[in-house]
This record gives C-alpha cells, structure tokens and sequence, in this order.
C-alpha cells in the first residue's frame, strides 16, 4: 500500500503518508532509524512507482474518509526510506495539488545539493529538513550516510534551498545520548540553524525502537540545554517533541489488518494504542496474534514499551 492513514503528527495534524519509496531504500542507515538499518544504499534518483498510482490511491484514501466522516490535513511524504531518491517526486507532488491539502515532505536532506531535488520540493508547501550534526565525524556516527555523499555539499544545500522557498521550512534534529546532545555540538548545529532560518526548529529525542540497541534519548536536561542554546544562537522557535502519540489520532476501516500493516510499515505502532484501536473496532487481538505468527509483524521492547512493526524483510 503506497498511501496509508491517516496518522496523528504532533507537527502535521491528521496525516496521510505517501510511501513513495520501497523499504529501507535510503542515502543514510542513521542509528536511530525506527525502520532498523537500511539495506538498500543509494543515492542515484529514480522511478519506484507511477505517480498516478499513487494519485489514484490517494483519491480513494479521501473518499473513504470522507465515508467515515473523518478529514485530512495534509499528504505526507514520509516513506520507508528517502523520499527525494524517487525520481518522480516533483510530478507526484503536482498530481497531488488538485485535492487542495497540504502537501509536506519529511527528508533527510541528504539529495538538496541536487538542482532537480531543489526544484522537486519548491513544489511542497511544508518540508521538514534533517539537521542531526553540523561537524562531518558526528554526522557520520549518527547518520552513516551513503559513502558517496558530502556533509559540506549538504549543509550548502539546506542554505541555498532555504533562500528560494516559498513553503513553510523546518528542520528536525535528533538527540541521541551521548552522541550529538553535548553542548559543544548543539553550538555548531546552531550556527547552522542560523544560516537555514527555518519557521520552527524541532527537536526530538528517540520514542520508538532504534535500529541500533545502543541508541538511547538525550536526557530532560540536555534537551533544556539545547533548546536553550539553539534559541539564542540562531534565534529560531525552538519545539521539543519528546511525547508519544495518542490512539484517537489513528484511522483504522474495517480491515483492521490491512491498515496495521500499512501504519505499521513506517510508522511503529504501541501495543496499548494497538489494543484500544481494536476494542474500538469489535475485533479480537488474534488478529495480531496470527500476523505474528505468519511473520507479517515483528515486536519490538523500547523504553518498557512493546511496539508492533512491519516485517518488512517478508
């Protein structure tokens, strides 16, 4: 299913998402990644699906909301992998606009020094940048970007493409513990939040199992100390996203497991969220059980909390 939802986003409101890209097909295999660790590095752009697959998908998505009686904020862009490695984002984009919803893209930036990338997410009204590090050695500790790729190239990239947007631009940094949430480093990122000047700086900590077992969430006050640091150097609005989300943002139909596995895919879903959701609905919790059992799901335990994934190695 290439467009799944709609899902709660604390920055988005009710989201669809558009999962553009095939599983763990990305330019970065970060450490924190919620998807575990990418097995398909590259960086070369090119055609995954039609864009009038995915347009058709997504009026159907609309019209069964509408049938429900439910609404939708915006499409997202935020697949199982780099959205702006598809070749074909900025048609999607522009077969997307006649619905008149928003239109956001979540990338890690990684592509922007790329013209046509540039000229792709122009089309966006909303795109979210990844600003982990502004120093190449944490960069590549936390990110482990594909080997062919230039921190410098990147950061100029962000810079450049912030100058000619027109949309809303933010950017998104994830503290990991110990790695990037040191005083010293948040400065730097800082310098260069200055030179993006993005509406809202987020910052976030790791909510969901990483890829690597290692990774853990910065603590309360490192994140005080970096939201402290970050307002008064490039003087952005500053967010900490540090919550977890609530059931009631989270559409199932009643084929409950078509729509688990399709959030479920890039979006880890809590076993209590999992659990209401079903009650809700009047199903039983075997419906879990059997995708278990068949592979379709894997289960994770972070932080106490046991989460439901896609097995999407199937």
């Amino acid at each position: 299913m290439i467009v799944y939802g709609p899902v709660p986003s604390m920055r988005l409101g009710q989201s669809i998402g558009v999962n553009n890209i095939p599983p763990k097909t990305c330019s970065y295999s970060c450490t924190y990644c919620q998807l575990g660790r990418t097995d398909r590095m590259q960086v070369k752009r090119r055609t995954f699906y039609k864009p009038e697959d995915i347009c058709r998908e997504a009026g159907a998505k609309l019209k069964q909301l509408e049938a429900e009686n439910r609404h939708a904020d915006c499409f997202s862009f935020v697949p199982d992998g780099e959205p702006t490695l598809d070749i074909n984002l900025g048609a999607e984009i522009d077969l997307l606009k006649p619905f008149n919803i928003k239109i956001a893209v979540i990338t890690n930036a990684s592509l922007l020094w790329m013209d046509e990338v540039k000229e792709d997410l122009m089309k966006a009204d909303w795109v979210s940048v990844s600003v982990d590090a502004a120093e190449e050695d944490i960069w590549r500790k936390i990110d482990r970007p594909h080997g062919a790729l230039s921190h410098k190239e990147i950061l100029n990239g962000m810079i450049e493409f912030s100058k000619e947007y027109q949309g809303t631009l933010v950017t998104e940094t994830m503290l990991v513990g110990g790695v990037n949430d040191h005083e010293a480093c948040i400065g730097k990122i800082a310098e260069q939040l200055s030179l993006i000047r993005p509406s809202k700086a987020y910052i976030l900590v790791p909510t969901r199992p990483p890829a690597e077992s290692s990774v853990k969430r910065a603590s309360k006050s490192s994140l005080s100390s970096a939201a402290r640091i970050i307002r008064n150097i490039s003087g952005a609005d500053v967010e900490c996203i540090t919550g977890d989300e609530k059931e009631e943002g989270f559409f199932f139909t009643e084929s409950v497991a078509d729509d688990l596995l399709s959030i479920a895919s890039v979006h880890p879903v809590r076993e209590d969220i999992i659990d209401k959701l079903l009650r809700k609905r009047k199903a039983d919790k075997k419906i879990v059980t059997e995708m278990l059992e068949k592979g379709e799901l894997l289960e994770f335990q972070y932080e106490g909390k046991k989460f439901y994934r896609k097995n999407i190695q199937e």
